[in-house]
């Protein structure tokens, strides 16, 4: 669940930085090119909506009748460049899967309307997706990360007789307790005084004081969102979160980076008693390092009915960019598994 702003910090800071030379640039437009619509694979999708019908973005790498997953990026509001790495590992394990910008994200339409974030709606968009890209219960894998995967889950509750299987990445199943884990377990892992500064600024709402932005990407953006160093990342993630919309984000998740900021739409979500309701075969995938408390997510994968847990020993929230040794395996056995009967 990141911060918006960290995409201006970033740019920022980028930009001051050596690594924004010939070699980043052309990283970010062969990622450009990577998308053009008229590109094999590309698919726009017509969604209808309460307010009319949009299009939204999907591309899908490889072929394969058995193995399909479709995924959820995080956000709300980013982007499927989130997943940019995925295809380094998944074409030559035969899965195919698919690159997919929610509706307000990135190459997918923007309207400027509130009501269409609801959690409701989103839910019957990916169902709208499933139906338009062919994926039925003999070969849909649904693979979501962070809110990607609140949106599996809720996704799950409703239509899971349409699932092969469901990947759960870095993502508690209770936002009271992600924020209780947050500044009882990984804020006091700062100085003292860094973490009274960050929550006496969140107390205020100062959310556009750059002290914010600035403790943060010190103390726990390269500690338990992505554990390099920030000038370091991956051009896919900078794009991602340069490509965020911050209408949908604020509006769903507002600005805090240690709970839900009281009035956004996603405060007190909360589905720890209906977990027992997913019978499909279920990944939980959690990071030792993540923003998100990987006990929980263990704790979700036995509370499901048909459920596995994949810790990422030197994961934080973006596993599958700083643990890819341990998260790409994982991840492609329990596909596998699940395809052969064998979980």
């Amino acid at each position: 669940m990141k911060n918006y702003w960290i995409a201006f910090a970033l740019i920022s800071f980028l930009f001051l930085s050596c690594k924004s030379e010939t070699a980043s640039e052309d990283s970010e437009q062969e990622n450009t090119a990577e998308i053009t619509m008229s590109e094999d694979g590309v698919k726009m999708i017509p969604i209808s909506t309460p307010l009319g019908e949009y299009n939204v973005f999907t591309k899908r790498v490889g072929d394969n009748p058995d193995m399909k997953v479709l995924l959820l990026h995080g956000g709300p509001g980013m982007s499927h460049l989130q997943y940019g790495n995925f295809d380094q590992y998944f074409p030559q394990e035969g899965i195919e899967f698919i690159w997919y910008d929610q509706l307000g994200s990135a190459h997918s339409d923007q309207p400027d309307d509130s009501s269409l974030w609801t959690i409701e709606r989103f839910v019957d968009e990916v169902e709208q997706v499933r139906q338009a890209l062919g994926l039925d219960k003999d070969n849909f894998y649904l693979l979501g990360q962070s809110w990607g995967g609140m949106l599996s889950m809720e996704y799950a509750f409703r239509h899971q007789d349409k699932l092969k299987g469901l990947i759960i990445c870095n993502m508690m199943s209770s936002l009271d307790e992600y924020e209780k884990y947050a500044k009882e377990v990984l804020g006091p892992q700062m100085p003292d005084e860094v973490f009274a500064e960050l929550m006496e600024i969140e107390k205020n709402g100062d959310f556009e004081n750059p002290r914010y932005m600035e403790l943060l990407m010190e103390h726990h953006y390269p500690e338990h969102v992505l554990r390099m160093p920030l000038d370091e990342w991956p051009a896919d993630v900078n794009q991602t979160l340069e490509q965020v919309n911050p209408n949908v984000y604020v509006y769903m998740q507002g600005h805090s980076e240690f709970g839900i900021t009281p009035g956004a739409s996603l405060e007190g979500w909360d589905v720890r008693d209906q977990l027992k309701e997913i019978t499909v075969p279920t990944l939980v995938v959690g990071g030792t390092h993540d923003t998100m408390d990987p006990n929980h997510m263990e704790w979700m994968s036995k509370e499901v009915a048909n459920g596995r847990f994949l810790l990422c020993p030197n994961g934080s929230h973006l596993s599958q960019y700083d643990d890819p040794e341990h998260f790409f395996p994982g991840v492609i056995k329990f596909i596998k598994d699940v395809n052969s009967g064998e979980f």
